[in-house]
């Protein structure tokens, strides 16, 4: 081979290495929206990562032009971040109104900047900072938010900056505005002497306060066909966050007949949440429905925030709202049993299979590890519980040996069981104007008219969308429902929902099993009523109450009701078993309540009140001197 041959072979693969070497350290990725740009704009996009800023200057004009003929050529928002060496760190393509921004690399933290400013352009010539432009540089922390004004010829035609100059409270963060300038004010600027003030400003108030994060939160609902109406449904949501502690920065929802399998709500509607969540300063958005595991992680990596559903909501507030063991032991369980599937990972491919290629290695993965133990910690939680079950069944057997009628109430959260337990038997529970103020059941005694004793169980509340989580933790609690001989449902008349609330109610009491015990509805809070009128309609159904809890209106009418109930399934009798049929008063302990029993000449005289069908039995031994009392 000539040696010329060999060199040139030698170069032109000492070139393709260097090539290959040159794509394998290649700059940075633009972010942002690309669709539609050719890969010569691509080009120079990634040449604006070689561009640096002289020290001090918080832009170069150089930069600034390059950043101008980019944006007139494309019609779009372009931003650059740029660390305090002057170098760029992050380029951003957006659309004409706005440009998503990344978020930054820079350290950042509530008493220091990140050390990134933002410089971005807006077409159409005007440099003012947006709502957007200001709520993402108190969020993100950055040194300055810069804007470029391009006009339609692709020059800077005005500029405009904003930074943050101190707190308006104890956690707010306030910022000054500077502009419209010129291209050349801006780049003369002594931008070091600025971030460094800045700096010992923020530093001083990091000495001496400790800022708070208050969580702002973004509510997002979807209206479906025969849904209720989502406008209600988000007012609900709204409470249980404010239950929470959240405050309610805005409200968004979508019309779909069925959810978007990867982020529940449609892709555009999900950058309107993020425009949202950043306009408003949010920092959690919370959906009305129940996310798939794969939905929330989606949606926080588009988001670049925390996602919540309603059910991880309700948890949350029932976390809070736990005060005996017993309500602690049952949220934790609803809470494991929510978060398990949602650890990340591959799921199966990192299971243990007990050997076999694939599985040979260090052993268990820190998310198997952290599977294995929230199952285990459900076993320990579930054995626990049920002890506490079998302890609450042996109370109840004791119970109905006394023959104590048993009465529970079941309703809408807030619709004001506790307030009708105090006023019914003087309990002194919490009674508060707040969504689940009740967890933990109580149980009272209640002296009915005439004397009778009834045992009155004040329940957790239902909800619309009620996590299966926790009907399924709380069953224990909940079946004092199943178990009581009569319910009393009370409804919060004064809700403009108040009928979709019932049939949530009736939904849950189906699930558990109890839809067909004996219900009397209770309408409560009559007296803020403004229609005279709505209370005789509320009351067409039979055995229905009205009454107001906290003004005592209708009180002795219910405990009329509740004794009418359990007289019509009792038969009082004085009944005169002969000595030879002494082996029926057993029956007589066991089937029905003896009061009193006097040995006389002609036999045992047996005061008892008996379930009808077992009075019918001893009709031949009624005392033809007593009259059954079958009211």
């Amino acid at each position: 081979m000539p040696l010329s041959l060999f060199v040139a072979g030698k170069c032109d693969k000492r070139n393709k290495i260097m090539k290959d070497t040159e794509r394998m350290i290649h700059l940075p990725e633009i972010q942002g929206n690309l669709s539609g740009i050719r890969k010569s704009t691509l080009a120079s996009l990634e040449g604006l990562y070689k561009a640096t800023v002289p020290p001090g200057q918080a832009l170069s004009a150089e930069l600034a032009t390059e950043l101008a003929g980019l944006t007139a050529q494309l019609g779009r928002e372009i931003a650059v971040y740029l660390n305090r060496r002057g170098q760029v760190v992050t380029v951003a393509v957006g659309d004409t109104r706005t440009v998503g921004l990344p978020e930054a690399a820079g350290r950042r933290a509530a008493h220091r900047l990140s050390g990134i400013r933002c410089i971005h352009t807006h077409p159409g010539g005007d440099s003012e900072l947006s709502t957007l432009d200001l709520t993402s540089l108190k969020e993100m922390r950055f040194d300055l938010m810069g804007a470029l004004g391009v006009g339609e010829n692709g020059d800077v035609d005005q500029t405009s900056f904003g930074f943050i100059a101190g707190w308006s409270g104890e956690e707010e963060p306030f910022v000054e505005t500077v502009g419209p300038l010129s291209l050349d004010d801006f780049a003369a600027m002594d931008f070091a002497y600025l971030a460094g003030e800045l700096d010992r400003r923020l530093e001083e108030r990091g000495k001496t306060v400790s800022i708070a994060v208050k969580e702002r939160a973004v509510l997002v609902g979807v209206e479906r066909q025969g849904a209720w109406e989502v406008a209600d449904s988000l007012e609900e949501l709204a409470q249980l966050a404010a239950t929470a502690g959240a405050e309610i920065a805005d409200r968004l929802w979508q019309k779909r007949e069925r959810p978007d399998a990867a982020y529940f709500v449609g892709r555009g509607k999900v950058q309107d949440i993020a425009a949202a969540r950043q306009e408003k300063g949010a920092n959690l958005v919370i959906f009305d429905d129940e996310l798939s595991p794969a939905q929330q992680r989606n949606l926080e990596q588009a988001l670049g925030t925390k996602v919540l559903d309603r059910t991880a909501l309700i948890l949350d507030i029932f976390a809070q709202r736990a005060r005996t063991h017993e309500g602690k032991l049952q949220v934790e369980l609803a809470q494991l049993k929510y978060n398990l599937p949602r650890l990340g990972g591959q799921g199966l491919v990192l299971s243990r299979l007990g050997g076999g290629i694939g599985t040979r290695g260090p052993g268990e993965t820190k998310l198997e590890v952290d599977r294995r133990r929230i199952r285990e910690r459900i076993g320990e939680i579930e054995r626990e519980i049920e002890q506490i079950r079998r302890h609450r069944d042996r109370h109840r057997q004791r119970r109905l040996a006394a023959r104590i009628p048993a009465v529970a109430m079941v309703g809408y959260t807030n619709a004001g069981k506790s307030t009708l337990l105090n006023a019914l038997t003087a309990a002194d529970v919490l009674a508060e104007d707040k969504l689940f103020a009740t967890l933990d059941p109580t149980t009272r005694k209640v002296i009915l008219p005439g004397g009778q004793e009834a045992l009155l169980t004040d329940t957790v509340g239902f909800i619309q969308k009620l996590p299966h989580q926790l009907v399924a933790a709380f069953r224990a609690t909940l079946e004092e429902v199943v178990q009581a001989d009569l319910l009393l449902h009370v409804i919060d008349a004064s809700h403009p929902r108040c009928q979709e609330q019932s049939d949530a109610v009736f939904r849950v009491l189906d699930e558990l099993g109890a839809a067909d015990k004996p219900v009397i509805p209770v309408y409560n809070k009559i007296d803020r009523l403004d229609n005279p009128h709505l209370k005789e309609r509320l009351l067409r159904l039979p055995d229905s109450v009205a009454i107001s809890a906290q003004g005592g209106e209708g009180i002795g009418e219910l405990l009329e009701r509740i004794r009418a109930f359990f007289r019509r399934r009792r038969v009082d009798a004085v009944l005169v078993i002969p000595y030879g049929d002494s082996g029926l008063l057993a029956r007589l302990y066991d089937r029905g309540a003896v009061n009193a029993a006097e040995y006389a000449a002609d036999g045992i005289h047996v005061h008892a009140s008996l379930p009808p069908e077992e009075a019918a039995a001893y009709r031949q031994y009624i005392s033809p001197q007593e009259v059954p009392d079958d009211e």
